[in-house]
């Protein structure tokens, strides 16, 4: 009975649990990270960075490394603004959602209906469907890639986009056939979110979302920084840092125009990974967790790639694009979101680990830097460190009383006893004969079992259990029925062998 009660607290404990409290890096870890950040800043010839490491909602390490001003040589520190160029997207796609959330758009409606200019558009063939406000987010609209053209155009006007948008531009193929990046078409979506919300596109974003998660230093007009905190943008040329021209802010800011710190952007970091993982405790943000978590949804072009060689072991990545956010499987790391910003005088890279409650970023003032490597590593480094595992899912209370049936079911030897809890189809699949002769022959194996293991649910509707017995161990698995009662569908032990 002790045994009975414990395993019953244990699997208590475990139904409806809180996302852990994680700790900070230990010292080594943070160390590595260091130094192989602070190579790569001067392999690369950047004159000043600033890295933050978020964990569980808080940043726990940042450090400036170089100078944000080669002629004053001020360091960089936590409070030294970058523009973060296309990690600017972030924020515009989450815009959108928060529209939608609102009633005000949707997704799935042509582009046109919220930018009247797009109406009459020529496409590409006489099949060709409207683009999409989706299509915008996920960058399957047709546009061709614009990243050195849409970056020089950040202070166009207004009116100057107006012009643009009526005039119309040529596509690369039709909307929908695959995923071409397209600042443009993010620009697109900025004038969506004016249009829609009746706000200048940078003042919705302000009120929307940079002052209630109190980023009072970040914004898009960089004439209004104080001079002392600026990172200045400079490009490497004949061996020397050359200075880049200040881009005034305008409409092409909805692409890549976010000017921030460090200290403000773990904010903003912080925000997005409390969308996971999804639990009953009360919506505060700017937006619900559930959307939140829509930006992992993707566009349905997936391609595979072996992670760069210089990152680490050698690794097949499956990777699209979401909104805002390139989602990536990784052989090492899992899941994660990343996304980078190239932008003439900065370079930088956020990655988010929602599954581990960790978030890494690298912010850089030369141009397109791409500070992907020493992020990834950094992220490597996090992971083989073992102190930031993935989140369990929690014992929901129905694998919680499937696991009892189970366990019954072991302890009788038969699962006649166990019929109510069975799924119509579970005796179909293997009568009460047959399971009586295989429990009989695997228990004879191992012996008794106390069974006092958590189950590891896959599911709130499925889990994995292994059982220490006394001369030898059972692996199991089970699988609820979609039916109102608990009810097993599949349930399989098996004996563990060297």
């Amino acid at each position: 009975m002790f045994k009975r009660l414990k395993v019953v607290a244990l699997l208590c404990a475990w139904v409806g649990l809180a996302p852990p409290v994680l700790a900070a890096p230990d010292a080594a870890t943070l160390k590595s990270v260091d130094t192989m950040i602070e190579q790569w800043r001067l392999d690369s010839h950047v004159p000043g960075l600033v890295y933050g490491i978020v964990v569980d909602g808080k940043l726990v390490a940042v450090k400036g490394l170089g100078v944000q001003d080669v002629v004053a040589a001020r360091p960089v520190t936590a409070d030294s603004r970058f523009r973060i160029a296309s990690m600017s997207k972030a924020f515009t796609a989450l815009a959108i959602l928060k529209l939608r959330d609102a009633g005000k758009l949707s997704l799935d409606a042509p582009a046109e209906a919220y930018v009247p200019e797009m109406r009459g558009w020529t496409y590409p063939t006489a099949d060709s469907r409207k683009i999409r406000v989706r299509d915008l987010l996920n960058h399957v609209a047709g546009f061709v890639t614009d990243d050195p053209w849409g970056d020089r155009h950040q202070p166009m006007s207004e009116a100057e986009f107006t012009a643009m948008l009526k005039a119309g531009v040529p596509f690369a193929r039709d909307p929908g056939i695959a995923m071409e990046y397209s600042n443009f078409g993010f620009a697109t979506l900025g004038r969506i979110v004016s249009n829609v919300s009746g706000q200048r596109y940078q003042d919705y974003i302000r009120e929307q979302f940079m002052l209630p998660l109190g980023m009072t230093s970040t914004g898009y007009d960089i004439a209004k920084s104080p001079e002392a905190l600026r990172a200045i943008g400079y490009r490497w040329q004949d061996n020397g840092w050359l200075r880049e021209p200040d881009m005034a802010d305008g409409v092409f800011g909805a692409m890549g125009g976010v000017e921030t710190s460090a200290n403000d952007y773990a904010r903003w970091v912080a925000f997005l990974l409390s969308g996971w993982p999804p639990r009953d405790s009360a919506d505060t943000g700017p937006v619900k967790r559930a959307t939140l978590r829509e930006i992992v949804e993707g566009s349905n072009f997936p391609r595979g790639a072996m992670r760069t060689a210089s990152a680490g072991a050698p690794c097949r990545q499956a990777m699209t694009y979401a909104m805002g956010w390139y989602v990536v499987e990784d052989c090492d790391i899992g899941r994660y979101l990343t996304h980078g910003g190239g932008y003439p005088g900065y370079g930088s890279r956020v990655m988010l680990l929602p599954d581990r409650g960790v978030g890494i970023f690298v912010l850089t003032n030369r141009t397109y830097s791409g500070p992907s490597v020493p992020t990834l590593k950094a992220a490597l480094a996090l992971v083989a460190s073992g102190d930031f595992p993935e989140r369990a899912v929690p014992v929901s209370t129905a694998v919680a009383k499937g696991y009892d049936i189970a366990r019954s079911i072991w302890a009788a030897g038969s699962v006649s006893d166990a019929k109510p809890g069975l799924a119509m189809n579970f005796l179909m699949d293997s009568d009460e004969a047959h399971w009586a002769s295989d429990l009989a022959r695997m228990i004879a194996q191992v012996g008794a079992c106390p069974a006092t293991e958590a189950p590891s649910p896959r599911s709130a509707m499925a889990a994995n259990f292994t059982w220490t017995c006394e001369h030898g161990r059972i692996a199991g698995s089970l699988l609820l029925a979609p039916t109102p009662e608990v009810a097993l569908q599949d349930l399989e032990f098996e004996v563990l062998t060297p």
